[in-house]
């Protein structure tokens, strides 16, 4: 005779077994997830400035992209590592911003080097000059790292001062937050002055989109700070509008004339 109560144990743990299995299966899954999720958001921010590097490089121009742009960037993932002495968030994200400060300087030597072919002025316009009017459009790419050291000593000699203080920490935080929102405001504003979006990389832009879509998401499901997941909605707003620049700008204009009929002799 069958012994039914071992069969059954037999069951019983066959069915321990497969489910032990899915567990470890989900663990596994999610940790996989979970490391892509934090693998993209290191180095997928750097990513939508490859095909305007390359559209520099190749075309040997700058003039459809706004160095400002850099410049933004490189002051808001500044602030936002020293944010982090103050406030601790989650690595991927400190680590996204040293990424994406190398990525910066990368651009602004290759604006630098292409803008000194193109000037034909005999004088040069240096840092050291301290003429607001040439602000970030130096004719050396040793200018730009000046500026970069100067601001960087600054601002980590204040925070040393007063990382003590949450008001303090607290407002670094939001300055982070706001100037990165406030990166695609410059490349808007050269679109409107320039009537064009001509040079440009309408890539650069769709990946921005994405991209800030993604961090967005990940910021609100993995409970980071409020400003960063406002910081991303503002980003996709400024976005959108730069994308409605490039429909915009690329529609036919015409031009109507008209004229008096000729009166009959």
């Amino acid at each position: 005779m069958v012994d039914v109560k071992h069969v059954e144990e037999m069951i019983l743990e066959d069915v321990e077994a497969h489910r032990d299995f899915i567990n470890a299966a989900k663990v596994v899954v999610l940790f996989l997830v979970q490391w892509i999720s934090a693998g993209a958001m290191v180095f997928g921010g750097v990513v939508p400035y490859i095909p305007q590097y390359r559209t520099i490089a190749r075309s040997g121009n700058t003039d459809g992209f706004s160095p400002m742009v850099c410049f933004v960037l490189l002051m808001a993932n500044s602030l936002r590592i020293l944010f982090w002495f103050g406030k601790h968030f989650e690595l991927p994200l400190l680590a996204q911003s040293f990424i994406m400060v190398i990525a910066m300087i990368a651009m602004v030597e290759l604006c630098a080097r292409v803008r000194s072919k193109q000037e034909t002025a005999t004088k040069e316009h240096n840092f050291l000059d301290f003429d607001l009017r040439y602000f970030w459009r130096w004719s050396r790419f040793s200018d730009f790292l000046q500026c970069i050291l100067a601001i960087w000593l600054t601002l980590s000699y204040v925070t040393w001062l007063f990382l003590g203080f949450a008001w303090y920490v607290e407002t670094l935080g939001f300055l982070a937050v706001f100037i990165e929102a406030m990166i695609g405001a410059p490349q808007f504003l050269k679109n409107y002055q320039n009537k064009s979006t001509l040079g440009m990389s309408v890539h650069m832009v769709l990946m921005w989109t994405s991209g800030d879509c993604f961090k967005t998401m990940y910021f609100i499901l993995n409970s980071a700070p409020p400003q960063f997941w406002i910081c991303g909605l503002i980003q996709i707003g400024v976005d959108v509008s730069i994308l409605a620049q490039v429909w915009y700008y690329s529609i036919p204009k015409y031009t109507i004339s008209y004229s008096k009929p000729r009166l009959a002799a």
